[in-house]
């Protein structure tokens, strides 16, 4: 998950990485109230998450509040790259001195951490890495040694920071791999971080992508989702810890087992060529244990989605029965009433089959279409969908 950098700049302050003040609003009012407060010259700055915001006219300095005023009433609504900006950061504007590059990544070519610092900082680091290669530093990281200050000091120096400010960067790396660390980030990356004329080191700007796969360690991370951003069914199944992504296609797909899910995507999707062209709307995997209830909220996610002309239940009974995935589809549709109004193919195989398909057979519902191999049951499902 990429955080807005007044997101980035939150977990900064909460690990001790010195920064600039400011707070973020949606309205020019409070943003000439904010620059009131802070009674200095600040910079408005958009909050999308995307680069090149400063050229796009997405950051401006304001010397007064009413500058503010004008320059937020201007950045607000304002399309940079295509993403609309519905917050502004109000910071302190702060002296430089000089402007320099540090980050933390995950390498996942080379199986380990990277450290990458510059002295080249304030341009894009793509543009450093291509014109002066030379100027920027990739350290690797080990795992379990981690970055003390001594080590810190030495990705400073390695990136050509003057002598003179090395342990201030040291101190300041040291504390950007602990958010690193500690947040479970896949990227941490402070562009620029300046040097101010008093010798100061800050972040004055940030970028940080947390790594979702351990949100169960980080319940305060769920405040960072972009709702906006995020489409409401992904939201949905999100909430319902189901692993959903939407697709581009008619045909609503529910399995188990990722495998089985992919393979179900690729059958839908030839079976279509015979049917229109209609093709998979989506991946769902219920996983291996999944209960009655997880198969209920999957379908209440797919069958929400108006895109989706007919969906196909693939399942192979292991951990999870296949009765208890027929429990799930009577409920999810004894649930949903009359907002289940989309045929349903149900392919069950593996653990109780017998018991899963009778169930399915005593529920008689009308939208339930039994069949008996993966093949059968992509081509009717397809067959469904094209006929909508």
């Amino acid at each position: 998950m990429d955080l807005f950098e007044y997101q980035a700049k939150e977990l900064f302050v909460k690990h001790g990485v010195p920064s600039s003040e400011g707070r973020v609003t949606d309205t020019a009012d409070d943003a000439r109230a904010i620059a009131e407060e802070i009674g200095k010259p600040v910079m408005i700055k958009s909050q999308v998450k995307v680069g090149g915001r400063g050229k796009a006219g997405g950051v401006k300095y304001a010397a007064t509040p009413e500058d503010a005023f004008t320059h937020a009433s201007n950045i607000l609504g304002l399309d940079i790259k295509g993403h609309i900006t519905k917050k502004i950061l109000v910071a302190e504007a702060k002296d430089i001195a000089e402007e320099y590059y540090i980050s933390f990544l995950l390498d996942r070519a080379n199986r380990t951490y990277l450290a990458m610092c510059s002295v080249e900082g304030g341009m894009e680091i793509e543009e450093v890495a291509a014109t002066k290669p030379d100027r920027l530093a990739k350290v690797p990281v080990d795992a379990v040694k981690g970055v003390d200050l001594a080590f810190a000091r030495s990705i400073a120096e390695q990136g050509h920071l003057p002598a003179e400010v090395l342990d201030a960067a040291a101190v300041t790396i040291q504390k950007l791999w602990e958010v690193f660390v500690a947040e479970d980030a896949t990227l941490v990356e402070v562009n620029p971080l300046v040097r101010t004329p008093s010798d100061e080191i800050l972040a004055l700007d940030g970028k940080v992508t947390l790594d979702e796969n351990a949100d169960f360690r980080h319940p305060d991370h769920a405040e960072f989702a972009d709702k906006d951003a995020t489409d409401p069914l992904e939201l949905k199944a999100k909430e319902n810890d189901l692993n959903y992504v939407k697709l581009d296609g008619e045909v609503g797909i529910i399995g188990n087992g990722a495998g089985l899910v992919m393979s179900t995507l690729d059958v839908v999707a030839y079976a279509g060529e015979n049917h229109g062209g209609v093709k998979p709307a989506n991946f769902l995997d219920i996983g291996g244990g999944a209960s009655a209830e997880v198969m209920a909220a999957g379908l209440d996610v797919i069958l929400n989605d108006a895109q989706v002309k007919s969906v196909f239940v693939n399942v192979f009974g292991g951990i999870t029965a296949c009765d208890a995935v027929a429990n799930g589809i009577v409920k999810a549709l004894e649930i949903l009433g009359s907002e289940a109004n989309k045929p349903l193919v149900v392919r069950l195989d593996g653990n109780k089959v017998e018991e899963g398909r009778q169930i399915l057979v005593d529920a008689a519902h009308p939208l339930v279409t039994l069949a008996q191999t993966m093949d059968e049951g992509a081509d009717k499902a397809a067959e469904l969908a094209a006929a909508r």
